[in-house]
Parts: C-alpha cells; sequence; structure tokens
C-alpha cells in the first residue's frame, strides 16, 4: 500500500469538538470523521483496525465452538413485544413503519431474533449451541460522547448460547468468561471482569468487562488485595456493626425550625448514621419511600434492580408535599406519622436498627427514638446503597478503591426468559418439553477501538498494539525526489511484502518531518526510514513507535530483522 494513494486526512491541531483523548486522536490521524452526533464514517485506517479486532475476536468464538451467523438489522415489533421490551426499551428504541403500517424497530440487540431462529431445536441432544455475529445495532442515545465510546449507531459482536438446563448454561458462560478473557488480552486492553447488574436484559446475572480510564462513564469498585471487582451499580461492602442504645418505648417528636438536610439535623445529636434519610420515588406511577441511612447515598440501578421498575423517576417537591404534607427534608415513613400507606423499600443497613432520628412528615419536626422493625412497615429490604471508597472489601476485609472505566464486554445468564416468551422449547432427556437456557454476551467492535486507543497513546499520537494495528510497518521515503533513495525504499518495501509483513511505503512528496508525524500520530508500530546518511552507510534506520528508540540495520538485513521484531 501506497500512502500516496490512500485517504489519510491527518489534522495538525485537535479537533474542538473532541471530548476524549480517543476521539481526539481518531479524528486528528484520519480514521473516522463525524457524519451527525452519534453517527460515524470509518475511514480506510480504521476499517483496517476494525477488521483485525473482528478477527481476533471471530477466532476466539470459533475456538469455543461458536458458529457465526448474519441476523437482519431491522426487526418487526411482534418478537419484542412478546418479550416485553417493546416498552420497556424507551426512547433508546429506533422505532418506524413500513408502508404497510406494521410496526418495526432498529436492532438495539438480537435475544429475540436468535430466540426466534433457535425455535427449530427440537430436542437436547442438539444442545449445547453457541451462536453469534457482528452486526449494526441502534440505540437513539439522548448525549452521543466520546468519539466511538458512545454513538448510536455501532458494530457489536453479540453471541447467545442456548443450553438444557442451569448446568449447562454455567458451562458456557465460563467458556465465554474465558474467551473474552483471551480477547482483551490480545487487543492490549486491561479488562477487569466484574460483577455487574443486568439491567434490561433479565437473567440471573451478569459480568462486565471494564477498562480502566479517566475518560470512562462506569465506576468500578475494587480490591486490590484479593481482586474482588463490581461496577458500582453492583458493589457492596461491609459496613461496622451498629450499636444502638435501647431507645424508647415510642416514637418522639421534637421541633427542628429550619432543619432541611441531614447536616442540619446533626445539630440535635443525630450523628447521621443514626439517621433515616427518607427518599420519595415514583416506581413505574407509584409513589414509593425509599429508606437509607443518613450518610449512605442510593444507587438508582440498585433501586431498579430490586424492585423490577421499568420507568423510574425521583418525585418534585409538589408530588411530595401533595401526597405527605411535608417537604423534603421533614419526611418520614413511620406508621403513625404517615397521612397514608405507601409503598416502603428499605436499605439493608437499616435492619433492626433503634434509637434512630427521621422527619416526622411535619415541617420543622422530626422524631427520635424511632425502632425501624417496631415503627416502620417496610415492605422490601434490599441493598440499595452506594459503596464508597475507603470501606471494607466482602471477600477480605481490605479497603476498596473506586475508578473510571470503559465497559468493552458484557456477558449474560438470561436464564429461560427469552425462550418462554418466543416459544423455544425441546424434549428432555424425559421426553418432556421444556423451554431452552439462554446467555448473551456482547463486544463493542468500535468501542473496543477507542478503549484501545484510550489505553494506548503519547503526546504525539496513537499507539496501537501490533495485534490491531493497521500496518505492522511503515517505510519512509526521507527523500522522495532522490532517486537512489526512492529506490533503495521501494527495494525495503518489496522485500518487507514478499516476506508477508502489512506494510506501507510514504512515497509522499513531503518532508522526512511531516511524514515522520504522521506515522507516529497513526501510530504504526515500525518505522523503516531510508535517507541519504544511511544509504551512504548501506543502513536504514528502524524505529520502534511504543518507544521512540531507533536502531541501525544494514538494507540487506532489513527484513530478517523486522520479521525478527514482529515474531518476538
Amino acid at each position: 500500500m501506497r500512502w500516496s494513494q490512500m485517504f489519510v486526512p491527518t489534522l495538525r491541531d485537535d479537533p474542538a469538538e473532541a471530548d476524549a483523548p480517543s476521539h481526539r486522536l481518531l479524528l486528528r490521524a484520519g480514521y473516522v470523521r463525524q457524519l451527525t452526533a452519534g453517527h460515524y464514517s470509518l475511514l480506510p485506517l480504521a476499517v483496517r483496525v476494525r477488521s483485525k479486532i473482528i478477527g481476533i475476536v471471530r477466532d476466539e468464538m470459533d475456538a469455543i465452538g461458536a458458529q457465526e451467523m448474519l441476523l437482519p438489522a431491522l426487526h418487526p415489533a411482534e418478537p419484542w413485544q412478546r418479550s416485553g421490551r417493546w416498552d420497556l426499551m424507551g426512547q433508546e428504541m429506533f422505532r418506524l413503519r413500513d408502508r404497510r403500517g406494521a410496526d418495526h424497530a432498529l436492532g438495539m440487540t438480537h435475544e429475540e431474533i436468535f430466540a426466534t431462529v433457535a425455535r427449530e431445536l427440537n430436542s437436547y441432544r442438539q444442545l449445547p449451541q453457541q451462536w453469534y455475529q457482528f452486526q449494526t445495532k441502534f440505540r437513539d442515545e439522548p448525549r452521543p460522547k466520546g468519539g466511538l465510546m458512545r454513538t448510536r449507531e455501532f458494530t457489536m459482536k453479540d453471541a447467545y448460547s442456548f443450553d438444557v438446563d442451569g448446568p449447562g448454561l454455567d458451562a458456557s458462560f465460563d467458556a465465554y468468561h474465558g474467551a473474552y478473557t483471551r480477547i482483551f488480552a490480545r487487543l492490549g486492553l486491561p479488562a477487569l471482569a466484574c460483577e455487574a447488574s443486568s439491567g434490561t436484559m433479565g437473567g440471573s446475572g451478569s459480568t462486565e468487562f471494564m477498562c480502566p480510564s479517566d475518560v470512562g462513564e462506569d465506576l468500578v469498585v475494587h480490591c486490590p488485595a484479593c481482586g474482588y471487582a463490581a461496577n458500582i451499580e453492583r458493589a457492596t461492602s461491609v459496613l461496622p456493626a451498629a450499636s444502638d442504645g435501647p431507645g424508647l418505648a415510642a416514637p418522639e417528636r421534637f421541633d427542628t425550625p429550619g432543619v432541611r438536610t441531614i447536616e442540619d439535623l446533626r445539630a440535635y445529636d443525630a450523628p447521621a448514621d443514626r439517621q433515616i434519610k427518607t427518599l420519595v420515588y415514583v416506581l413505574d406511577g407509584t409513589l414509593t419511600l425509599v429508606l437509607l441511612r443518613g450518610d449512605h447515598p442510593l444507587n438508582e440501578q440498585k433501586l431498579v434492580d430490586a424492585t423490577g421498575a421499568t420507568e423510574i423517576r425521583a418525585a418534585d417537591a409538589a408530588e411530595i408535599q401533595d401526597a405527605v404534607g411535608a417537604l423534603p427534608g421533614s419526611l418520614g415513613a413511620v406508621d403513625a406519622f404517615l397521612p397514608s400507606p405507601f409503598p416502603v423499600i428499605a436499605d439493608e443497613a437499616l435492619r433492626d436498627r433503634r434509637d434512630m432520628f427521621t422527619g416526622a412528615n411535619t415541617d420543622d419536626v422530626h422524631l427520635r427514638g424511632v425502632d425501624v422493625a417496631r415503627d416502620i412497615d417496610v415492605g422490601k429490604w434490599a441493598d440499595l446503597r452506594e459503596v464508597r471508597a475507603g470501606q471494607r472489601c466482602v471477600r477480605c476485609g481490605e479497603r476498596l478503591e473506586i475508578q473510571r472505566a470503559i465497559e468493552v464486554g458484557h456477558i449474560f445468564k438470561l436464564g429461560d426468559r427469552y425462550s418462554r416468551a418466543l416459544g423455544v422449547e425441546v424434549l428432555d432427556p424425559d421426553g418432556r418439553r421444556t423451554p431452552v437456557i439462554m446467555g448473551s454476551y456482547g463486544i463493542g467492535v468500535e468501542r473496543a477501538m477507542a478503549a484501545i486507543v484510550e489505553t494506548h497513546n503519547d503526546d504525539r499520537g496513537i499507539v496501537w498494539p501490533l495485534s490491531v494495528a493497521p500496518f505492522q510497518v511503515a517505510v519512509v521515503v526521507a527523500q522522495s525526489d532522490d532517486a537512489e533513495v526512492a529506490k533503495a525504499a521501494e527495494d525495503v518495501y518489496s522485500g518487507l511484502s514478499a516476506a508477508g509483513v502489512e506494510v506501507v511505503i510514504d512515497d509522499r512528496p513531503e518532508r522526512a518531518g511531516v511524514k515522520f508525524r504522521d506515522v507516529e500520530l497513526t501510530g504504526i508500530p515500525f518505522r523503516v526510514t531510508v535517507g541519504r546518511r544511511g544509504l551512504a552507510e548501506g543502513a536504514a534506520e528502524l524505529t520502534a513507535r511504543a518507544t521512540g528508540e531507533t536502531e541501525k540495520a544494514p538494507l540487506d538485513a532489513v527484513v530478517t530483522r523486522v520479521r525478527s521484531l514482529l515474531d518476538g
């Protein structure tokens, strides 16, 4: 490949719209161009990297016996309606009608569609089955950002396992876990396997593969001592045992003029860890009281997971005033002081607590001596609090750390949710019809590309790992107008091509400095420079992009030396 014939529109300056290092560098290095918010054109270099990523993923999928398919990106509404996700997905789903008025959607994911294909399975003897595809997905993201990290159109490798029972699913899940670990190692991504929420996917469990990055949108709770890792939406921690006094025979009202916050109430000898914080949420249209310890923040995803709510929002002050009779800051769930019954969900940290403080549902009045078990009708207990750095690990007791990360892969144990909804059944060994047990396993291809750039870059540009680089070597003709230099460079280029090296020659009539800058910016792992000075010595310069180290190699030994570096 000749640089003079390629389309690589590099930029000298950082684009103003770029909001992450990968976004900035992929634009500057001529890999992508934005069409509109959340939609990017992949230019020739990006297509080469994308192909490398897909090749690695395909290798590992095939190695565990998965079979590649390609299913439609445009879906009729009916399978999604049968699974219940037509309404659950909300505005993130692109919906449209065809000329006959039938509802369709652009696929966000393919559980329903793969399950539809799987209806042709009829016996446990055909299981397990592992199917996967590389297909375009569409999500109407409200705020696309980070270049390729959060887009509205992207390529997903999604895979699905079909087993006859739970142990079969466990084996499939473990196989994909191993495959993902190998994939991310080959991509050069330091991905951490984390416990995660299943969200709208449902099922019994899931694991996210998270790449630490300052621009990541997720928070990962991690214990360096034992390796425990979980998305903050799932993470938990050990809390010191509470030591409450006997309390009072019944809750006691006391005046708290102007008190509106947890901090305000501390002035009344009410430490934050002895306060009950009462939040009001609207869950699927129902006003619900959510209780936490005063010093604990709520994690909304935990509330969603605990309740199964499809629509969730914090109630506004007017709704609270109308329903409870007080403004936020004076609220409480003590039965005797509630104007009417409301569903109550409480965090586990409040279980069996006594001598607590909470609002009395009257402005400027609070209660002391609250016994949670005695005074509050808790309908559901759940882990709702968000973990903080420095709290103790549930496995080993050491201190937890919290870091930002990019989700690069997610694997789910779906169970029989989709098979029951779509009618995917087989005959079991006893001749009875039983729903198959499914798993789902995803990797975003372009997001992986962006995460690699986030992990591998410096002040000169991208530093691609050899496994995914668009080219392994760039031959730079330092003086294109010198016939002898150009001839020597062409000979090196031809020799490398013949040896199976993925090589590009920069034969443009540009200054050497411009060529060096572009090779560094685009992240090609090795540069071979042929120039007058080296030619006089019968040598070329060989530079490693990752280290910047340069060595001289005789012209007739360049191919051998490069091959040893690539194989090494």
